[in-house]
């Protein structure tokens, strides 16, 4: 495996334990995203980024200015990997939406995106996370299927080891 780390941002501490799960699971580092900076990303070649989805779909606030470092960078080469937590039943229609944000500015940057989940098999109204009947990344609902995520999550990781 590339050298890879696993960047988060999150406001109750949810999305911050997924990320150091998946960074255990993986042997790698787990770092909040107020810490990545231009050099952080340029030193690996895999990012896994997560976060938490606040407001009518946006990305936790510690974000704002990880998207602004998304923008500056060079992210052809990359391989990128989004997760994000959600609430599925309080925000259906803009369940795990921040991850959308993540997905664009990367996108936009060049990168290999990874993780795309089926996003069958679960239950809201709408999200702008959501491609071609996809997530773009691991979605994850601790407040209503918390006994899913366990699962879900080493899928996932199955899922995007061959890429990373």
């Amino acid at each position: 495996m590339k050298k890879t780390i696993v960047i988060y941002g999150s406001s109750t501490g949810t999305c911050e334990n997924i990320a150091n799960d998946i960074a255990a699971k993986l042997g790698v580092e787990a770092i909040n995203v107020s810490d990545m900076t231009a050099d952080v990303v340029a030193e690996n070649d895999n990012l896994i980024m997560g976060t938490s989805t606040w407001g009518a779909g946006e990305v936790q606030d510690d974000w704002y200015d990880g998207l602004n470092v998304i923008k500056s960078a060079d992210l052809s080469g990359k391989t990128v990997a989004i997760f994000g937590c959600g609430d599925s039943s309080s925000y259906s229609d803009t369940f795990c939406g921040g991850m959308a944000e993540i997905y664009n500015a990367v996108k936009a940057k060049g990168a290999s995106i990874t993780g795309f989940v089926d996003a069958s098999n679960y239950s809201f109204d709408d999200s702008e996370a959501v491609i071609d009947g996809k997530f773009v990344g691991l979605a994850l609902d601790n407040d209503n299927e918390e006994s899913k995520t366990a699962g879900r999550i080493d899928a996932w990781i199955e899922d995007i080891k061959p890429q990373l």
